[in-house]
């Protein structure tokens, strides 16, 4: 359903000549867009032989998460491939994206409690944790249940295809030196996974060049993790220009955020007044948005709450925790409906970044000047978003960012792109309005 120009059948005659980006072939070929639960389930390799198809409906997959996985192969991944969508949005998704358990990602300046928050939520230190009021955790570490304690390499991880870690490779040796996967027995984390994350850096240290990007390795965790965990000291209430950048990139997963202002019990409760509202005044220019993020208030570590300079703050601190606590236990339950709704935003994207790559493509000239027309079209990019938003009704919230459109198509070849035509538009179309829906209403699923 991806087709690249040209008159010919297909290859019906000996004389034709076969299109280099027709992927009608290639993988088993794109599925059929006929039918609400009937996909082509099977991909064959080049060397394979024969197509196999068959039509798999929502009954015969076990699960949600396999119907899901099912549809992202045969109608999602082959657009995705053909138009680069991964180095847009995000990697191309892998079975353990699908199957991985839920993620909590913990983001915050150094020394706001981020790792002695986790060890307060299991109850023990997990391996490799270092704990001091000096920046101390120099990588992302996954926190995750194993029966005995260990540490994996970052370098192991990407390769582990049951992980849900192998798009991190995109991101290079550098940032693989510093992310590790440390395991221990503890009871919650057979339902979820935490994610501790270097801190957040402020003043000078943030012109230090940590060798990979911070915010993208961010953005990646944040697109995959069901809450995202905002953590601040009452001394530590400026955010640094990486740190508003790291919370521009979690727009898209506003649902998801929840701030937290630890070590509240070291401050007087008139002094935690003024400190709450000078948070939410700052969160509220860096988010942009009227909304206010859930905010929890507490100290979360393993001592009981100092109340010598609040009297009330013993009954504030037991309800915040007890809030926290239930918001966190509820991610198993939400999990499915997570993943429902993350794979609808990136069909959604894909759809999105299908017609504009169709928009530009049309433009460029039959015979010569490729080049010098791809760079007029990306130096007024903006401009030929909002002739996509009238063509095609697009969302003006489904766009994606000009500045970073515009970065990355400039080291590709627009006019190279495969042709995507009528087709391949109503296969992702059907994916949202009919596919989903019938696998949704035959598990019976509430989303």
């Amino acid at each position: 359903v991806i087709v690249v120009g040209g008159d010919g059948d297909g290859g019906g005659g000996g004389g034709a000549e076969k299109n280099p980006f027709d992927l009608h072939g290639v993988a088993g070929g794109l599925p059929s867009s006929s039918g609400a639960t009937a996909y082509s389930s099977t991909f064959q390799g080049g060397n394979a032989g024969d197509k196999k198809k068959g039509k798999i409906n929502a009954k015969q997959a076990t699960s949600i998460v396999d119907s899901l996985k099912e549809l992202y192969k045969a109608k999602v991944r082959p657009v995705e491939e053909a138009l680069k969508f991964g180095s847009f949005y995000s990697p191309l998704l892998t079975d353990g994206d699908f199957e991985g358990k839920p993620n909590v990602l913990l983001l915050g300046q150094y020394s706001t409690g981020k790792t002695t928050f986790i060890k307060h939520l299991l109850g023990t230190e997990y391996p490799g944790c270092n704990i001091g009021p000096e920046p101390t955790t120099d990588r992302f570490v996954v926190v995750m249940h194993g029966h005995e304690p260990r540490v994996t390499p970052g370098q192991t991880l990407a390769v582990q295809s049951d992980k849900p870690f192998t798009g991190l490779s995109t991101f290079g040796s550098s940032f693989l030196s510093k992310f590790e996967a440390s395991q221990c027995n503890a009871k919650l984390l057979e339902e979820i996974t935490l994610v501790d994350t270097p801190g957040v850096l402020s003043g000078e240290k943030q012109r230090t060049d940590r060798g990979y990007s911070f915010v993208q390795v961010c953005e990646w965790f944040a697109a995959r993790s069901d809450v995202i965990l905002l953590l601040f000291d009452p001394h530590k209430l400026d955010i640094s220009d990486e740190f508003k950048a790291v919370i521009s990139c979690l727009r898209g997963h506003d649902d998801k955020v929840r701030v937290v202002l630890n070590k509240a019990d070291q401050v007087s409760a008139q002094q935690l007044m003024r400190v709450y509202g000078a948070l939410m005044w700052s969160l509220g220019k860096v988010f942009m948005t009227p909304e206010v993020c859930k905010v929890y208030v507490g100290s979360f570590n393993d001592k009981p709450p100092i109340t010598d300079n609040n009297q009330l703050g013993a009954e504030l601190f037991a309800k915040e925790h007890a809030d926290l606590m239930k918001d966190l236990l509820d991610i198993p339950q939400r999990s499915c409906d997570r993943k429902v709704n993350e794979f609808v935003k990136r069909v959604r994207a894909a759809l999105t970044h299908a017609r504009i790559i169709a928009h530009l493509r049309k433009q460029m000239p039959v015979m010569t000047g490729h080049a010098e027309k791809q760079k007029k079209l990306l130096a007024n990019i903006e401009a030929e978003f909002e002739k996509c938003v009238h063509e095609h009704q697009l969302p003006r919230g489904d766009l994606p960012n000009p500045k970073r459109f515009r970065e990355i198509v400039s080291g590709m070849q627009i006019w190279k792109f495969p042709k995507v035509d009528k087709k391949a538009m109503k296969v992702l179309e059907e994916v949202l309005t009919v596919d989903l829906p019938a696998v949704l209403k035959l598990f019976d699923n509430p989303f």
